[in-house]
């Protein structure tokens, strides 16, 4: 049977700045007189944008608590007023620089604000900022950490034209043919975007991001890659890295990602954040089948807990319809990708293994959806 026809792309999108001027001093210019650069990378203020600045360091560090602590203008960021604006922010997790390259570094951090006099004279700690989703994330980690849960996220985009906002190769006042030609495709006007996509695998590899994998989604110009399998805190830490790995790359590229849940509206898939999950009761042989079961039956308790926390505009995707379960209702059945959770095929045969969440939205906030689950799987 024949697919629908499906034709290449048209026009070309052009970086503003010439990549080999850049290229050209990066090359020449190696001596850093012994110093390294660390870009400190943090979430601001809407939840979903990713910022950073850079920092000269005299040395390597060895872990993440031999950096020193910074701060920057909150009120720039949406998380700070101006007459108060300063925001402290704490290295948390280090990884290699795929830009820059040599011993310079990327710095994940999360946000506090800054230590405060109190009333006796003795220095306050930094309290979290309201938005800084990762410090609750770590306590329930921290509770757990005996359980050893692993998360394997799923993370969906969409590549955009900057300047039209519409879907990366697809007709100027029109639509590309029907879906069906574009899952994990090759060939002209069926994989859109495949050069980002692939540079991206590799210099997650290079930064030492636990990427497992790409492939191309079934809209055009949507694809996916994998982070996992991550213990605890390092699914929110290797996500969050992720995604700034990929912005800063699209930005070369003059090319727009979105995390939009359903970027297109109409017959076109939406984009999720499907995380696959285990800890060591669901891995244990021979039992772990029944604790997969008895897990599921208390996400099943809190679905709308979760749904609340899952993505903003995850209402535009959990339709029921393209691969998706209802928001409204939770389900779930084995190798079924239109319910709530999906359990692999092999599962019930092995016994044990993982379950897969598919209710949370493309824009997930890593360190909140791990928390939830673990939080209502095992704490509770």
């Amino acid at each position: 049977m024949q697919g629908p026809k499906v034709y290449g792309p048209t026009g070309k999108v052009e970086p503003f700045l010439d990549h080999n001027i850049t290229r050209h001093y990066l090359e020449t210019i190696p001596d850093q007189q012994g110093k390294i650069i660390a870009e400190y990378v943090w979430i601001g203020g809407t939840g979903q944008d990713v910022r950073s600045k850079s920092r000269t360091l005299s040395k390597v560090p060895e872990k993440p608590e031999d950096l020193p602590h910074w701060n920057y203008d909150g009120s720039s960021t949406g998380q700070a007023p101006g007459t108060d604006s300063e925001v402290y922010i704490i290295p948390r997790a280090i990884f290699r620089d795929p830009f820059r390259m040599g011993d310079n570094i990327l710095v994940m951090c999360d946000t506090y604000e800054p230590p405060r006099v109190g009333p006796d004279g003795s220095l306050q700690p930094p309290k979290p900022l309201p938005t800084n989703s990762r410090y609750s994330c770590a306590a329930v980690m921290e509770k757990a950490k005996d359980e050893e849960p692993w998360f394997g996220i799923e993370q969906e985009y969409t590549l955009l034209n900057a300047l039209t906002k519409w879907p990366l190769g697809w007709p100027e006042n029109g639509y590309p043919a029907p879906q069906g030609p574009y899952y994990c495709s090759a060939g002209a006007g069926c994989a859109i975007g495949r050069d980002l996509a692939d540079v991206h695998y590799k210099m997650c590899l290079y930064a030492g991001v636990n990427i497992s994998g790409v492939n191309a989604e079934v809209m055009p110009a949507q694809w996916e890659y994998q982070v996992g399998p991550c213990l605890g805190m390092d699914g929110g830490d290797h996500m969050w890295m992720s995604r700034y790995i990929l912005y800063r790359l699209a930005e070369s590229y003059n090319v727009e990602v979105t995390f939009d849940p359903k970027p297109i509206p109409g017959d076109w898939n939406g984009a999720g954040g499907h995380v696959n999950y285990s800890n060591n009761a669901t891995r244990a042989e021979g039992t772990g089948w029944d604790a997969i079961q008895a897990q599921i039956a208390k996400l099943e308790k809190r679905h709308a807990y979760h749904i609340a926390q899952y993505g903003e505009g995850n209402e535009r995707r959990l339709t029921g319809k393209h691969e998706t379960s209802s928001m409204h209702d939770f389900s779930w059945g084995v190798a079924n990708r239109g319910c709530s959770v999906r359990v692999g095929r092999m599962v019930p045969v092995d016994k044990c293994g993982y379950y897969e969440d598919r209710r949370p939205a493309s824009n997930l906030d890593p360190y909140v959806v791990c928390k939830l689950l673990v939080e209502t799987t095992l704490l509770m």
